[in-house]
């Protein structure tokens, strides 16, 4: 009953803090009523201009602070009226908290959950940080970098780092000086906690793939910090190998690492050897016009030029799946999973993203929209792909999901409605007839 326990705690009122910047007046509130996009462009000094945008920053901590506080008293209210209706498991009353948190402020329940937990802890012991964050003189990111920091203390240990951080000027520092402050605080407070919270982090070693630009990704590896720091200096050891190298030196300092890098995990000669097949969505408009402009679409990652991908070195077997106007054509299936050709076409028409709206996280299920418990099949129109957090979220009590005209239909418990539209790898046009 971790998670009712904590909502359950009601926060002191801070202290007022005299903030730093000028107060906000009304005009700056009309602004945004303005029909013209740039209301500020007209014959105005460039000091009041300055005095504008100082005073708009701390209108949005501001607006911020309110919106922590009513996320609060949703968390706390919801649980309330779950528990009472019989749902008593923490994990799933967190998870339903964090998931309409999510849809509510249009981020990924990730994103969702730490808004949760700031808004949380925030009014559990940090006092001075509240107080600062409501008077519009930290922002929201700096007021989440404190409550991480201290996430895993109780009330009276973060009080009491709370109490340590009024002693610094933290309204002037930046993110990173905060942070490094913050955790300096917390473990001189809690040093027990920090040890085990330390060899907790050590479990959470992982690597992950991020789509990048330009046909590009971001390779991240999440490790201990002594390994992390050894990895990039037998990196940059071989930058200093290929400079006293007799072979003339044609690239920079980041290229020779990131080639060596792909070298040595691969273990190939070179980095432009690497073998992959790769899974290509190609527009079939592209393919009857030889002069289109779509570019082929790599599920997940984005747009790329066919021409890049087709070097002459390597081995690189590219899967082709044919669309219309960005959408996959695929198949169906009367078996209980969705499984092999069928559950690729779903994973590329859903770009390899949760196709939950505005969650970004990559597919890890493939969801029956009408659940297979209440006769739903297995077929290309009734699976969606999702990540793992959202595809239990539906079984919790109170969550619906159904597919309507404008795409899949998700109710919350307090009646909230959000739809996605049909995910689109290239162009939304009306293919026409």
């Amino acid at each position: 009953m971790t998670a009712v326990a904590d909502f359950s705690v009601p926060g002191t009122r801070p202290e007022p803090v005299a903030p730093t910047f000028e107060l906000v007046d009304l005009t700056l509130l009309r602004l945004l009523d303005e029909s013209d996009p740039d209301p500020l462009l007209g014959p105005r000094p460039e000091v009041e201009l300055v005095d504008r945008i100082a005073q708009l920053e701390s209108l949005q901590h501001r607006v911020a602070s309110l919106q922590s506080a009513a996320i609060h008293a949703f968390a706390r209210r919801h649980v309330a009226s779950r528990v009472d209706a019989g749902v008593v498991d923490p994990e799933r009353l967190e998870r339903s908290v964090a998931g309409q948190i999510a849809l509510a402020c249009r981020v990924s329940p990730i994103e969702g959950g730490k808004r949760m937990r700031m808004a949380r802890d925030l009014r559990n012991g940090h006092d001075h940080v509240l107080a600062l964050f409501a008077a519009g003189e930290i922002s929201a990111y700096k007021t989440a970098t404190i409550t991480a920091a201290t996430s895993g203390l109780d009330a009276a240990e973060r009080a009491e780092v709370d109490r340590r951080l009024a002693a610094h000027d933290i309204v002037h520092m930046g993110v990173g000086r905060i942070r490094t402050l913050a955790q300096a605080i917390a473990a001189e407070v809690a040093p027990e906690r920090f040890t085990a919270r330390s060899r907790a982090a050590r479990q959470e070693r992982r690597v992950s793939l991020r789509p990048a630009p330009d046909g590009m990704t971001d390779l991240i590896a999440h490790l201990p910090l002594e390994q992390g720091v050894a990895c990039y200096a037998a990196l940059a050891k071989a930058v200093n190998e290929a400079a006293v190298s007799p072979e003339p030196v044609t690239r920079g300092r980041g290229q020779i690492m990131a080639d060596t890098l792909v070298e040595r995990v691969t273990g190939q000669a070179t980095a432009p050897d690497v073998a992959v097949e790769v899974q290509v969505v190609v527009p079939v408009e592209a393919l009857i016009d030889p002069d289109s402009p779509l570019p082929a679409h790599i599920p997940g990652h984005g747009p790329v030029p066919l021409d890049v991908l087709a070097t002459s070195s390597g081995r690189k077997t590219l899967r082709r799946l044919l669309t219309r106007a960005g959408i996959v054509i695929g198949g169906d299936s009367r078996q209980r999973l969705f499984t092999g050709v069928l559950a690729e076409w779903i994973r590329a028409r859903d770009g390899y993203r949760c196709s939950e709206p505005y969650c970004d996280a990559p597919i890890r299920h493939i969801d029956h929209i009408q659940r297979f418990a209440d006769d739903g099949i297995s077929e290309f129109d009734n699976g969606r792909g999702v990540c793992e957090l959202h595809n239990h979220l539906r079984e919790t009590p109170g969550w619906a999901v159904e597919r309507t005209a404008g795409g899949v239909h998700t109710t919350t418990p307090t009646g909230h409605a959000y739809t996605a539209p049909p995910w689109r790898t290239a162009r939304s046009e009306d293919p026409g007839p």
